[in-house]
């Protein structure tokens, strides 16, 4: 909105011509979503508790110490949202159409995630929306984004699936572009679901995520830049640097509430959301396994369960002493900051591979 409003009135006022710059935008996002969480964050975790009463359900069949977690409050993603929306608006192009779809799937995400998360707290259990329901959801928020990103991207890249560390090398996948991109989507956002079990094991990663986003979006979005580099070139998506920045100030935001012992959860309400925005970027930018890469903590652990459930299934045997990942470890004796901060370690690595495959092709 700032851009909208005062880069127009740079040719009378020189100083104003500072809000043309992508990487000015993105600082201020970062900033403006990190104190708006800092502002929001104790009313909000205040008015969580007097209205959830028992608060978060605990899973009785998980690790022994997180039973005395038992009274924090969850829904902690309207904090992340909230930050995120006020800063996006603020500071990003409000005619970019890339920034409004990608920001139209984080809160529908983050809309279902609400809803699993007041039925939990209503219903006193861990059952939560039904699984079916929510993939309907989370398909259709996913299905219209993915065609819209379609008709925006010029051909033939609409359709191609681009691989990293290959020069040219790029595969047109047609109609079936689009239910592959919705599952991109809704993958990326139920396995960050899926990881969020930890105080601070999920947010991390999805800040590590939006940083080497914030990079490829604003390259992509960079003629000279995307052609130097041979990356395909989406007019537009440089915008969503900024929208990057301010996911990133608001994780830092909720990290500061959510860092052991935490003070409120994110539940589904902030880890749907996040994940499925992870998903919309990855699809926006045409850069969708950079994004198995740098999430790969994600799919470990989405990965986890599905062999869990499938070994289990067929054989009557656990690969894992318990599913998700991060609770096998738990389950070997590894403490809650052990496996949280080797996780974080594991993020950052793969994060750093992520962003070489913009050099190496």
């Amino acid at each position: 909105m700032l851009y909208n409003l005062l880069y127009p009135l740079s040719s009378e006022y020189s100083f104003l011509n500072i809000f043309k710059y992508l990487t000015f935008r993105t600082g201020g996002a970062i900033f403006t979503a990190l104190m708006v969480s800092f502002l929001v964050g104790p009313a909000l975790i205040r008015w969580l508790k007097d209205k959830q009463h028992c608060c978060q359900p605990i899973r009785t069949d998980g690790p022994e110490t997180h039973l005395k977690k038992q009274g924090t409050p969850t829904m902690g993603g309207l904090m992340i949202l909230t930050s995120i929306l006020v800063s996006t608006l603020l500071w990003a192009d409000v005619k970019n159409g890339f920034v409004w779809l990608v920001l139209g799937v984080t809160l529908a995400f983050g809309a279902v995630g609400f809803a699993d998360d007041w039925l939990k707290v209503s219903k006193k259990n861990t059952a939560g929306m039904r699984g079916k329901l929510k993939l309907v959801f989370e398909f259709a928020a996913a299905g219209a984004m993915a065609w819209y990103v379609t008709t925006m991207t010029a051909e033939p890249t609409a359709h191609t699936l681009t691989f990293p560390f290959f020069k040219n090398w790029a595969l047109n996948l047609s109609v079936f572009y689009l239910p592959f991109a919705m599952f991109v989507i809704v993958g990326a956002g139920n396995a960050v679901n899926l990881t969020d079990g930890l105080d601070g094991l999920a947010i991390v990663p999805v800040m590590i995520v939006a940083f080497v986003f914030m990079i490829i979006s604003y390259v992509a979005g960079h003629a000279a830049f995307a052609a130097y580099l041979q990356l395909p070139y989406i007019a537009g998506t440089g915008e969503l640097s900024v929208f990057c920045g301010a996911v990133i100030g608001a994780g830092m935001g909720f990290l500061w509430f959510n860092a052991p012992p935490a003070k409120i959860f994110m539940g589904d309400t902030g880890s749907l959301a996040l994940g499925g925005m992870l998903g919309a970027l990855a699809v926006a930018t045409k850069h969708e396994i950079v994004l198995a890469i740098a999430g790969g903590l994600f799919v470990m652990e989405t990965l986890s369960v599905i062999l869990q459930v499938v070994s289990y299934k067929t054989t009557h045997k656990r690969i894992f002493k318990m599913a998700p990942l991060h609770h096998h470890f738990e389950k070997m004796g590894w403490t809650e900051q052990n496996v949280v901060i080797r996780f974080w370690i594991i993020a950052m690595v793969l994060g750093l591979f992520a962003l070489s495959t913009l050099k190496i092709r």
